[in-house]
């Protein structure tokens, strides 16, 4: 099947209705344009698993106690 939409003002386009089915997108829903050798690829960006990425906050710093806090105040 081919579809195809027309670029307007700011490079905005309307996705056609057989491709947002496909996609399952809905309004606010993020999408990714991968681009190879071949052409480029419109696909669903996957959603944020907001657990898992709080679950690695404690692990993006350096330090995350009082007592680094206070061996590394003066920096």
């Amino acid at each position: 099947m081919q579809t195809s939409s027309q670029l307007i003002h700011r490079n905005q386009t309307t996705l056609p209705e057989p491709v947002l089915k496909a996609l399952n997108l809905r309004e606010g829903d993020a999408i990714i344009f991968e681009i190879d050798q071949t052409g480029v690829h419109l696909r669903k960006a996957p959603s944020i698993d907001i657990p898992y990425t709080e679950a690695l906050q404690g692990t993006l710093s350096e330090w995350n106690s009082a007592a680094d806090d206070e061996a590394y105040a003066d920096l």
